[in-house]
């Protein structure tokens, strides 16, 4: 299942942002590679939109990440999902013009690669923008969906001001139209998807809440529901303030609930299920009950078929009974 676009890029996993900031001297930039940094529209020559990468290679993908998003495909042979995802992915980057570059990681060869971006499953896809990571997902996905996760992506690195382009022989008007076609949204959850791109994250709240007491089986307004309150309980709080607080208080219920949020809009997933166990196991019967109902909206935050929540969701059943 892809994840909620983060409205901000996370600090979780690696960071490259060192790499990426080569770009920006003027002198002894190697060919091919990009000059100046993020917020200049630009265009820059590549070989191609859709590039094999390793770990001493991967370099010049992050630095061309303060250009266009990278979209970093690990990927493996032995893997049936791999070999169904990587087609797709190379398609819908080149459908994007050269505004999207993708690179390609065999993760058995590029073992580097696949603990810095602290893969679990393979396929995993990632992005670079100007250096840093942005988890979009595990395994296979619809092509729709993947447009949609790219249009997002090209959302979140204007924010940043990687706005540039890249030309490739690839990349041409006849290879595909000049933008994606934006994704249809239902009638009932315009208000909701609005009040979200306002950064509005309590008016949306209020939107997908009013959606679901009229639809309550409309699985994607629940999907965003839980998403919304994720980014609403973090909103306008930052990292160190969260973290002093928790270790001040080691078995605060809001306070260590507000670091597991915070692991996991930063992709440190097991990370947000393990304090929350952690919590849940050693608080009293009265305070169970909003720990678990917490952690089961971490669950639908991340997609209930992920292997993660399935382990997870293993162990609270052993503590449960």
């Amino acid at each position: 299942m892809a994840q909620q676009m983060p409205e901000r890029i996370p600090g979780g996993g690696v960071d490259l942002s060192h790499l990426a900031a080569k770009a920006q001297a003027p002198a002894g930039t190697p060919a091919g590679a990009p000059a100046g940094g993020p917020g200049e529209s630009r265009v820059v020559d590549v070989p191609s939109l859709v590039m094999d990468v390793t770990d001493a290679s991967f370099e010049q993908a992050a630095q061309l990440s303060t250009v266009v998003p990278v979209v970093v495909d690990l990927h493996a042979e032995w893997s049936e999902p791999s070999r169904e995802l990587s087609p797709v992915l190379a398609r819908v980057t080149r459908e994007f013009g050269g505004r999207v570059l993708l690179a390609r990681v065999d993760a058995d060869a590029n073992p580097g690669l696949v603990q810095a971006f602290q893969a679990q499953a393979i396929p995993t896809v990632v992005a670079l923008v100007a250096g840093r990571p942005v988890p979009l997902f595990q395994g296979a996905q619809p092509e729709a969906q993947i447009r949609e996760v790219f249009a997002q992506l090209l959302q979140l690195a204007e924010q940043h001001g990687v706005t540039g382009q890249v030309a490739a022989p690839d990349a041409g008007p006849d290879d595909a139209p000049e933008a994606p076609a934006e994704p249809e949204i239902p009638a009932a959850h315009v208000a909701a998807v609005e009040a979200a791109e306002r950064g509005d994250f309590d008016g949306a709240v209020r939107e997908w809440e009013a959606v679901l007491a009229k639809a309550p089986a409309d699985a994607a307004a629940r999907a965003a529901l839980v998403q919304m309150r994720l980014l609403q309980r973090l909103a306008g709080r930052g990292a160190e303030e969260i973290r002093a607080a928790a270790a001040a208080a080691p078995t605060g219920v809001a306070e260590q609930l507000a670091v597991a949020d915070l692991d996991l809009s930063g992709g440190h997933i097991e990370d947000a299920f393990l304090r929350v166990l952690d919590l849940f196991a050693a608080s009293d019967a009265e305070a169970r009950p909003a720990i678990r109902e917490r952690l089961l909206e971490l669950f639908e935050v991340v997609g209930v078929a992920d292997p993660r929540v399935i382990a997870a969701r293993g162990r609270l059943a052993n503590l449960l009974y």
